[in-house]
């Protein structure tokens, strides 16, 4: 019966091609979405795993009476000291202090970054790494040296240590140029001074603006209660406490929000293309009356004649979806290796795709089956 099912569809090739597309696309579209989306949800636990989601953020909120409130300057080292806390350490923002080129640039074009007073546990705190240079150290933090977050060296034109640019209305010596960084996204487009240099040359008040803070895995939850009553004990009210891996859990859901509606796309795409075997397989039975008058007067049965072009309605949607999930694999494959993610096609998706097709090619090819075998000889031999 295979073999039977199979010459069938030889017989048209172009027409089969055509149809097997239709099933193909809608099979590709679904497997992408699915296979891009689990892609990128390893790329975020690869992510997570290497970053940690012990990392808690503390900063000031606002004030009753709407002004921004301020940390106070022993926050950090009274955080320290909270059961379960690992390492805290802070960066403080330079009021009125802007990052130029050279002291040729207009004082409009700072470009937008950042000048922040930066404590030298902060890397280990963060997980900060340089991708040039080094870090502030005992010596550096006292002097006019700066560290330059990844945007930052890269709209300054700086591509490694050595260079000097204008900080503050006089020039500062970059040591290092950092690594982007994946939970503190704000110090990429920063540019950072030892805190006894911000004091000294910059007019920084001694006041954090964010102390990171990292628990012990266990033990996040109950730290981060304690946070706010602990930075700021007169008001706590005043104090935001964030965990930035939850942002990152909270853009892993809107992109399933969306790949949900890409999928509801792939399933249009299939529904049309089972209308496209449906189609082929009636235009089938109307051009093959011969054929099946044939076969019934030589003995075949109408269970076998509805066996027949059942299964060439199977073997044609099986066909465009071994395709489709190899379409989708493919282009699961190109989209990751093109963002660096882990390639992820989830087998549940391939087993389920070529399932779909099978269902579809199954009732898209019924109708069709059930027409010729009421087909009776003598009419079908007798021509149209």
């Amino acid at each position: 019966m295979l073999r039977v099912g199979a010459a069938g569809l030889r017989a048209r090739p172009l027409r089969v091609f055509l149809s097997a597309l239709g099933i193909a696309i809608g099979i590709a579209a679904m497997v992408g979405v699915v296979g891009i989306s689990a892609s990128s949800r390893a790329q975020l636990r690869a992510t997570l795993d290497r970053l940690g989601t012990n990392l808690l953020t503390v900063a000031p909120g606002r004030d009753f009476f709407g002004d921004e409130a301020r940390l106070p300057p022993a926050s950090v080292a009274m955080i320290g000291r909270i059961a379960g806390v690992e390492s805290a350490s802070a960066v403080g923002k330079v009021s009125g202090a802007k990052v130029y080129r050279n002291d040729r640039i207009p004082e409009g074009e700072s470009g937008g970054i950042a000048v922040l007073a930066a404590r030298l546990d902060l890397p280990r705190t963060v997980g900060l790494a340089p991708s040039s240079g080094t870090w502030l150290n005992a010596g550096t933090g006292r002097y006019p040296a700066v560290v330059l977050g990844s945007a930052s060296a890269e709209r300054l034109g700086i591509t490694g240590p050595g260079a000097q640019v204008w900080l503050g209305g006089q020039w500062f010596t970059v040591v290092g140029v950092l690594q982007p960084s994946g939970l503190a996204a704000e110090l990429d487009s920063a540019a950072l001074v030892g805190w006894e240099a911000a004091r000294a040359r910059l007019g920084f008040d001694g006041h954090p603006t964010t102390v990171y803070t990292r628990a012990a895995k266990p033990e996040v939850e109950r730290v981060r209660d304690l946070l706010a009553a602990t930075a700021n004990p007169e008001s706590p009210n005043e104090i935001e406490v964030s965990r930035p891996s939850d942002a990152l859990a909270a853009e892993q859901a809107s992109d399933q929000a969306f790949t949900g509606l890409l999928l509801g796309l792939g399933g249009v795409a299939l529904l049309v293309g089972g209308v496209g075997v449906a189609n082929t397989m009636v235009i089938s039975v109307l051009e093959r009356r011969a054929e099946i008058g044939l076969r019934r007067s030589l003995g075949a049965t109408r269970g076998q004649i509805r066996l027949q072009f059942l299964t060439e309605s199977q073997l044609l949607a099986a066909l465009g979806g071994v395709g489709g999930v190899a379409l989708g694999s493919a282009v699961t494959a190109g989209y990751a290796v093109a963002r660096g993610w882990p390639t992820v096609v989830p087998p549940w998706a391939m087993v389920g795709g070529v399932a779909a097709t099978l269902l579809i090619g199954g009732v898209a090819g019924l109708y069709p089956a059930i027409r010729a075998a009421r087909l009776a000889p003598t009419e079908a031999l007798s021509g149209p």
